[in-house]
């Protein structure tokens, strides 16, 4: 990681890009534009790691989570599924984990995070948005908690889309894999505000700028109250949804759900 203290750095890896200006503001941002930033096993190895040496790095002051391309993130990727479909158990939950592991430590930074949600969201690209304290978003884009039209569940993303949504208004959208546009998204907590495209780094500006003139000890403590105050996310709660996913992916419906998925045919549920 470079040093954010003297004018701006960049650092290029696989599957990110990170920069962090003059301020100490650093953007992180996926970059697998042809695979709409689907989450692989390395994007998902890059990004704790960089959100890792954030936390650390003492000149960062706030993080921009976004992506590059026309899709914030469309979930998980192919290649990832598909290897999924054949593993054993242990596997498909040490795959798991990484996930978790990555989304904890999104949530665990001591530096406020703010989603800049380009493009479209998809299965975990929800999560991705939910994680953040706050997170803007395109008119365009579309959403969707798509997990349940492939036989599987939102299982180590809900306790963030739970967190962000509450209950009441999750249930609309957690089971029933429908899309939604950035309005109902809105609505719903995922965005905080929808703005066309070329207000979109205005407003995201406008959601880092206070951060500026905060005490960052401050900051990382009152992030860590919310976070006490608010649902508990702790290794009980992620161990148990790393063993629903675990156990829904070794379903019929789940297999039936990847295969139909792969063969571009109807799954058998589907009328």
């Amino acid at each position: 990681m470079h040093s954010a203290g003297r004018g701006h750095t960049t650092e290029d890896m696989e599957t990110i890009r990170l920069g962090i200006d003059g301020r100490g503001v650093a953007t992180l941002a996926l970059h697998r534009p042809e695979r709409h930033n689907a989450l692989s096993s390395a994007m998902i190895e890059e990004i704790t790691a960089a959100m890792d040496a954030l936390g650390r790095d003492a000149a960062v002051r706030a993080v921009i989570l976004t992506g590059t391309g026309e899709s914030f993130c469309a979930g998980g990727d192919l290649g990832w599924m598909r290897e999924q479909q054949h593993a054993d158990a242990a596997t498909r939950g040490a795959e798991a984990r990484k996930l978790a592991r990555m989304l904890q430590a999104i949530n665990t930074l001591p530096k406020p995070v703010i989603g800049r949600v380009q493009g479209h969201a998809f299965g975990g690209g929800v999560g991705m948005a939910c994680v953040c304290d706050v997170a803007i978003g395109v008119t365009g884009a579309r959403f969707g908690l798509t997990e349940t039209r492939l036989g599987l569940i939102p299982a180590t993303i809900g306790p963030y889309v739970l967190a962000r949504l509450g209950e009441a208004h999750a249930r609309r959208v957690f089971m029933s894999g429908r899309r939604f546009d950035a309005g109902e998204a809105v609505s719903l907590g995922v965005l905080a505000r929808a703005v066309p495209e070329a207000q979109l780094d205005d407003a995201v500006e406008a959601e880092v700028l206070p951060y500026l003139s905060c005490a960052p000890g401050a900051v990382a403590e009152a992030k860590a109250l919310a976070r006490a105050l608010g649902p508990r996310i702790d290794t009980a709660l992620i161990d148990a949804t790393i063993a629903a996913l675990v156990k829904r992916w070794e379903s019929a419906e789940a297999a039936e759900g990847i295969a139909a998925f792969f063969e571009k045919r109807v799954p058998s549920w589907k009328t």
